[in-house]
């Protein structure tokens, strides 16, 4: 099962130690040009299969999205590929924006 990680939680991460965290976004193209949380690396949903090898192995990985429907399937997808450390942004973006940094655009 995929942990879900509160944004307060990944923020917090990010903070403390920024290297042993790797966030993923998932949305869209046009979604990232409007909001984005930095630094993440972005490869949208249907290209993760294709591109797996970007993601690292080695290092916790958050998956998020608009509202974490579709990070919640990716980061099933990459447990499943034998990725030991997925978690969940909680909420995606949008919570991010409203309880982290509410400077990150609402769309």
């Amino acid at each position: 099962m995929v942990e879900q990680f509160s944004p307060e939680e990944v923020a917090r991460r990010l903070h403390e130690s920024p290297s042993s965290l790797l966030l993923l976004d998932v949305r869209e193209p046009d979604e990232r040009a409007v909001a984005t949380i930095a630094p993440s690396l972005h490869i949208p949903m249907g290209q993760v299969p294709a591109r797996l090898r970007e993601v690292p192995k080695n290092t916790d990985v958050i998956v998020y999205c608009h509202t974490g429907t579709r990070s919640m399937m990716v980061a099933g997808f990459l447990e499943h590929q034998g990725y030991a450390h997925v978690g969940n942004l909680d909420g995606g973006i949008e919570a991010w924006s409203k309880r982290v940094d509410p400077s990150v655009p609402r769309y």
